[in-house]
């Protein structure tokens, strides 16, 4: 039998074995009382199985809120599995039945979801990123390295004409691919037919006299019909990228947005830290990308080294790492790690080192926006640093040759 398997870290004041079996029956086929109709056969059947209960340590405090205090809270790593005909390949439903009601249970003081394993079935309802990699490289015209982005800014307060001009300055300095901000959606200030038109005449015309097309991730998040016309807009006007906002579109609304999509989508997880910050509630990032990816996303947003949140470089890089591994075989395809947040030329040898490949967009605002030589500088600065990290040199080394990253030392610090 096709079975789901998740793994949690459980804090509980009651007595670990019987909090497990409380989550087990809550997240299956039990419920606070017993059923006649639950019978012997039917919890065979469709009920939750403990499959691992180990017991870590102990704490006198709990870590969440709780109505049932206790003198001891047992801390214990957790694994459940569940028979895939308790729902079939059913992302929503699988949300509901691995990180569902099991939070909110009475004797449950802390739980975080550390790891997801899902049978084939899944690949086969879920066929995930129609780009990834290989498509957004050939997209962009990036054959290797990573592509050298940036974000609008400010994020919001432009008007479309400011907008285009910004477009204009990245164009002409050779970014490889800028992206909305994830607040500018369709504010009246600047409307997202207006942008995307003003946006993709610049880029049209750049692509026509250089032969290279940068790509423009437009942040189309909204309600279904709107993303799906959103979309289409980008598309007949010769854009090569979309992005939606995870938390804000839900999974119905990014699965249906990859079944319609004829472009990459960038995925933003904006809203990130309210499921993941506190480390003894709610996710680690690779259970849940794994759901993301079969989705539909082709970029993923993992945050960066030394960022100005409050994420450890050890937890973003192992981020980045589960973006690019495999799920189940080689379904779905590996999604594009994307580095964001205070980003300049002097995370670039660590990132690289960490990640092992450069298979990611490394997105720079300040870091490129506040060169004191201009916008082109601070492309040409943020390129060159990476050319140096892949080519086994140092920064200072190759400032020497690079006029751009020399400047660029100074100001990044």
């Amino acid at each position: 039998m096709e079975r789901i398997h998740a793994t949690y870290w459980l804090e509980t004041g009651d007595d670990p074995a019987r909090t497990a079996e409380i989550i087990a029956g809550e997240q299956s086929s039990g419920t606070f009382v017993t059923l006649p109709t639950e019978t012997p056969e039917l919890k065979a059947r469709a009920g939750a199985r403990i499959e691992r209960l180990e017991i870590l340590d102990h704490s006198g405090t709990s870590s969440l809120p709780t109505p049932q205090p206790s003198a001891r809270y047992t801390r214990a790593i957790l694994e459940l599995s569940w028979p895939l005909a308790n729902l079939g390949p059913c992302l929503p439903t699988l949300m509901a039945t691995i990180a569902g009601n099991l939070f909110e249970l009475r004797a449950v003081t802390g739980l975080r979801l550390l790891d997801l394993q899902l049978p084939p079935a899944f690949a086969h309802a879920y066929p995930g990123p129609a780009f990834g990699i290989a498509g957004t490289r050939r997209l962009s015209g990036v054959k290797t390295g990573p592509l050298i982005g940036t974000i609008i800014k400010p994020s919001v307060g432009l008007s479309v004409q400011e907008t285009a001009e910004q477009v204009r300055l990245l164009v002409e300095g050779g970014v490889d691919f800028i992206k909305d901000d994830e607040l500018q959606a369709n504010g009246p200030a600047c409307p997202f037919e207006e942008r995307v038109r003003a946006v993709m005449s610049v880029v049209n015309d750049a692509a026509d006299r250089s032969g290279r097309k940068v790509m423009v991730a437009f942040n189309l998040t909204g309600n279904l019909d709107q993303m799906r016309h959103r979309h289409d807009l980008v598309l007949a006007q010769g854009g090569t990228c979309v992005m939606a906002c995870l938390n804000s579109v839900g999974l119905v609304g990014m699965h249906a947005l990859r079944t319609h999509a004829q472009l990459p989508i960038h995925a933003h997880r904006a809203g990130w830290g309210y499921l993941s910050r506190s480390p003894q509630l709610g996710f680690d990032f690779a259970p849940w990308q794994k759901i993301w990816r079969l989705a539909g996303a082709d970029h993923l947003h993992v945050n960066g080294l030394r960022n100005k949140f409050s994420e450890s470089d050890e937890s973003v890089m192992a981020a980045a790492r589960s973006v690019l591994a495999p799920v189940m075989g080689s379904t779905p395809l590996p999604a594009m790690p994307v580095f964001s947040s205070g980003q300049t030329g002097l995370q670039a040898h660590d990132t690289y080192a960490g990640l092992g490949c450069a298979d990611l967009i490394h997105t720079a605002g300040g870091g490129i926006f506040g060169h004191p030589g201009g916008v082109a500088a601070g492309v040409q600065a943020l390129r060159d640093a990476w050319q140096a990290a892949m080519a086994g040199e140092s920064l200072h080394e190759a400032a020497n040759n690079s006029p751009a990253l020399k400047q660029a030392m100074g100001f990044w610090q």
